[in-house]
């Protein structure tokens, strides 16, 4: 299981609290959330959030706001997006993390939010 001293992991659990089916696990041996089974967001590192998203919308973010979504070359292509944690405020981080659970939740789930 993760640490759950993780502040990271902390922030995004108080972030995602009101998402139905978010689970507490871990992604590559770090802590992750995942819903319906299927990771949506995890900690890279202690600064560092990977983030699910379709690839157009990923683009567009790191576009639009390069200080604090970027890429890697092992993430191009690829429908996950990196986010500096302390360059995001809560507010846009419950967003994001309410878009990528959108991304990754099963039908069901995503009915009960509406």
């Amino acid at each position: 299981m993760p640490d759950e001293k993780d502040p990271l992991l902390a922030r995004l659990q108080r972030l995602s609290g009101d998402l139905p089916g978010v689970e507490t696990g871990t992604s590559y041996g770090t802590p992750a959330l995942k819903v319906g089974g299927k990771l949506f967001v995890r900690v890279k590192d202690a600064a560092t959030l990977v983030l699910t998203a379709p690839v157009d919308e990923k683009e567009r973010l790191i576009e639009m706001a390069p200080d604090i979504y970027y890429e890697t070359d092992h993430y191009r292509g690829w429908p996950a997006l990196l986010v500096r944690a302390a360059a995001i405020d809560d507010a846009e981080l419950r967003q994001r993390l309410a878009e990528a659970w959108h991304f990754k939740a099963p039908a069901k789930l995503r009915r009960m939010r509406g």
